[in-house]
């Protein structure tokens, strides 16, 4: 498997798009024209990945003053449950390594929810991967999410507030919001 950091938001844009826009739920989506000005303005790891020459799925990730959050990870779903996704994380634990990581996903314990095996298999895919559960959770748009880390520091709900905090900041800098 290869990568490659995207650093034009040109590039592959149309596979990308649709594969960003199937994989996670509207709610979950920043509209794609603001999410690609905010890779440009943060900085944020976007990459890319390709078997045989074809794209497989992509990361997002927001490096951050104590942690780098994994914020999107999407794999086209064709190729889920090949291996692909182990791959993917494989690699980008090693490139992070030396770093605290964290991500949000949809919480395996609500209650009512339209895809509960889905969350606990992707909370157990990640438990395997040396991610465990910090105990901050966080509800948007109805939906609880909860905070994974993999590391040796703590997390709490006030590290998750400047997270947000600092994503704000940048968003509140962004000329204009798209409608897309």
């Amino acid at each position: 498997m290869t990568h490659k950091q995207l650093k034009d938001a040109t590039e592959f844009t149309g596979e990308i798009k649709a594969l960003y826009q199937s994989a996670f739920p509207s709610e979950e989506q920043i509209p794609w024209d603001d999410l690609m000005t905010l890779v440009d303005t943060m900085s944020l790891d976007f990459t890319i990945y390709f078997c045989d020459n074809h794209m497989v799925g992509f990361t997002i990730v927001c490096p951050l003053k104590r942690f780098n959050w994994f914020w999107y990870f999407a794999v086209k779903p064709q190729l889920r449950g090949q291996g692909m996704g182990q791959k993917i994380l494989s690699q980008l634990i090693d490139k992070y390594r030396d770093d605290d990581n964290i991500l949000d996903m949809e919480s395996p314990w609500q209650e009512h929810c339209p895809n509960p095996e889905q969350r606990r298999r992707r909370h157990n895919f990640y438990k395997r991967n040396g991610f465990h559960d910090t105990q901050a959770k966080r509800t948007f748009e109805g939906i609880e999410y909860t905070i994974m880390m993999r590391g040796n520091s703590d997390f709490t709900m006030a590290d998750y507030d400047e997270i947000l905090a600092e994503l704000k900041s940048f968003w509140a800098q962004m000329p204009s919001h798209s409608t897309d």
